[in-house]
């Protein structure tokens, strides 16, 4: 419907058992309900909150000399879009409301305008890294 990859790609993580027509259902409610409550166009809302959620450094976990560092390291592109959308998910399907469509919108108006569950954990993930800044040197 929007001709966008990105929300085709979110569809399909929000799927379950296969069916489509339900993910697609939600995420189109989601959006108009957004746009509703925003006055914005409901795929400009959805790429603004994944644009805020996407990570930029993670850790990760690396043995050196029998002791584990965490190791700040970059994100490829794909594997950023594959873990701001999982993030948007999950927040969303962590939410209290009444419907998914209801809670995928809230969510994604919270991470459009730099709040909400996923973008603090984007946060989390930042904050992570620059405290183990002094391991980057073990990064492989």
């Amino acid at each position: 419907m929007f001709q966008s990859r990105v929300v085709s790609k979110f569809m399909n993580n929000l799927m379950r058992r296969g069916k489509k027509s339900t993910a697609e259902r939600i995420v189109y409610l989601a959006l108009q309900r957004a746009e509703e409550q925003s006055g914005r166009r409901g795929v400009d809302i959805f790429e603004q909150a994944v644009r805020n959620v996407t990570p930029v450094i993670e850790v990760k976990p690396r043995r050196v000399g029998g002791a584990t560092y965490q190791v700040p390291v970059d994100i490829r592109s794909e594997r950023r879009q594959a873990l701001a959308l999982r993030w948007l998910l999950t927040a969303a399907r962590n939410r209290s409301g009444r419907s998914m469509a209801e809670k995928l919108a809230a969510e994604l108006l919270d991470a459009a305008n730099n709040g909400g569950n996923a973008v603090r954990r984007k946060e989390e993930t930042h904050r992570m890294a620059e405290a183990n800044r002094a391991f980057v040197h073990y990064r492989w």
